[in-house]
């Protein structure tokens, strides 16, 4: 998976330092791994790429606007209180709330957006997938 982002330092210190994820590699000159990358599980990478590079990747297609989303990328954590904590991590690094974590027909979650705009849906484990029709 790929994400188009605005600012190579501002996503790093978000995910990294204030998500806590791990962002493996060597850094480049501006002290930021290249490639920017975020591993969140044993098979799961998201690349985070400039926008100007994300272009080049469509190939002349239009990129979703400002405050449009194309995807929503979604995590289940094992815990209630680890999507509570994540959703907090996330608020404190700067990231828009965009549903508080609470009880819902389908289970446990939460969203927030991150600094460019992407909306990460948080989920108890289990219980989203489980419950979907």
């Amino acid at each position: 998976m790929a994400l188009p982002i605005a600012n190579r330092r501002r996503s790093y210190e978000f995910y990294r330092s204030g998500l806590g994820f791990t962002t493996p590699g060597e850094p480049d000159r501006d002290g930021v791994p290249e490639p920017l990358r975020l591993t969140l599980g044993d098979r799961v990478r998201v690349m985070l790429i400039p926008k100007v590079g994300f272009g080049w990747v469509l190939s002349g297609r239009k990129q979703a606007t400002a405050g449009r989303s194309e995807c929503v990328v979604s995590l289940s954590l094992p815990t209630r209180a680890d999507v509570d904590d994540l959703l907090e991590r996330a608020e404190k690094a700067g990231a828009e709330i965009v549903r508080p974590a609470g009880e819902q027909d389908w289970g446990y979650d939460g969203a927030f957006a991150d600094p460019d705009g992407h909306v990460w849906h948080v989920a108890l484990a289990g219980e989203f997938m489980t419950s979907w029709p």
